[in-house]
């Protein structure tokens, strides 16, 4: 159930991101970007991690909505392309996005690498304060 109910809230940030935000900014321009921000990504977070649609166990990797939102963008757009342009546009649009999805992957990798070496330096940095405060 803790799957299903995860899925939902991505699935809901995703929908509501795509639809909206886009509709705002085109409209609005920059303010209507700001308020997007604030009137999608605010309520969206609520729900999905105050609430506790999305649930991030300890143990596991975290998750955040931006995947989700990402993942939903692309295959919104994907199966739009299918439908109207048939398989090969589809086909075509998946390929654009590879480029993307790389740097993601790479920005995922050094921003974990970045939080794991700052974490064991705090833990190092705690180590030596207890023994410092131990020893005296």
């Amino acid at each position: 159930m803790k799957f299903f109910r995860s899925t939902l809230g991505y699935m809901f940030a995703g929908m509501i991101v795509m639809t909206v935000w886009g509709w705002l900014a085109g409209n609005y321009g920059m303010l209507g970007g700001f308020a997007g921000a604030i009137l999608i990504i605010g309520p969206m977070w609520f729900m999905n991690h105050y609430v506790g649609l999305i649930q991030n166990d300890d143990d596991a990797a975290f998750v955040d909505m931006a995947l989700g939102i990402a993942v939903t963008g692309v295959a919104r757009d994907i199966f739009s392309f299918w439908l109207i342009g048939g398989s090969a546009a589809a086909g075509e649009l998946f390929v654009d996005t590879l480029p993307t999805w790389g740097l993601v992957v790479l920005g995922g990798i050094i921003g974990g690498v970045s939080a794991a070496l700052i974490e064991k330096d705090m833990a190092k940095k705690a180590q030596e304060d207890a023994y410092e405060k131990t020893a005296a």
